[in-house]
């Protein structure tokens, strides 16, 4: 068995004549670290919700890809039926991506939501919201693209965990875009004019730590009682991965 490689690739490349954006990676690397982090945390899913959210961890990582270096950006989709919220969020700074689902404690909503926040050093955040139709994360995307990025865009699953994103760019063939089969993607390479235009590398990785919950403990420092009311230690969970830390009193 060949070993798997320590992060995913992600390669930006340039459709010639057709004036389109192909994001493309092969995401064992990090579907694999996010199984470890299951395993590691005592978490499991539902396979539907399971699928989802690493549908979710690939599209994030693709978009992230075709977006400039310096932005971090998270999405949440909180969906009906079933009724769970799905976070994911990413940065091409620190080449991480990591994820959590939420099924407990859910607000009940009328509609299929996701939410789009992205951040950029030194500089106002962008907020977005668009309303999804389905359960499918690769047409989130799509519909993402049309209302947030307002240029039309197509998202693929391929065979052995490989996922593609092509995104218009100005005078694109949309007529060709359009009309894009998966099979069509997976000969792309071969058949049309391309230029790699970049290679980012990605991983799973939240860099959750026990010391970074400390600051929001601090108001119990001098109250420990009030936290701890006799436990020797209380949990933490970390609402972007859902890894769990152990706080002691002697850490406040």
């Amino acid at each position: 068995m060949e070993p798997v490689e320590e992060f995913t690739k992600v390669e930006s490349i340039f459709v010639r004549k057709r004036n389109a954006l192909m994001v493309r990676g092969q995401f064992t690397p990090i579907f694999t670290d996010y199984y470890i982090h299951l395993m590691e945390n005592k978490l499991r899913h539902k396979e539907q919700l399971d699928t989802i959210i690493k549908d979710k961890l690939a599209f994030l990582t693709l978009h992230l890809v075709a977006r400039p270096w310096a932005e971090t950006i998270a999405w949440t989709v909180s969906l009906r039926a079933p009724r769970v919220n799905f976070f994911v969020t990413g940065s091409s700074v620190e080449e991480s991506i990591t994820g959590h689902l939420f099924t407990e404690n859910v607000k009940e909503t009328d509609r299929n939501i996701l939410y789009s926040q992205t951040l950029v050093k030194d500089a106002e955040g962008r907020k977005s919201t668009v309303e999804l139709e389905d359960n499918d994360p690769a047409h989130w995307m799509e519909t993402y693209y049309a209302q947030s990025e307002q240029r039309p865009a197509r998202a693929f699953r391929l065979a052995d965990e490989n996922f593609v994103l092509i995104a218009a760019q100005p005078d694109c063939d949309l007529e060709w875009l359009e009309a894009l089969t998966t099979d069509d993607v997976e000969k792309i390479m071969e058949q049309e004019q391309t230029k790699v235009l970049e290679t980012r590398k990605f991983r799973f990785h939240c860099g959750c730590a026990p010391e970074r919950f400390l600051p929001a403990l601090g108001q119990y420092k001098d109250n420990k009682e009030e936290l701890f009311q006799g436990d020797p230690a209380v949990e933490i969970t970390c609402p972007r991965c859902g890894s769990k830390h152990v706080i002691t009193p002697d850490m406040l």
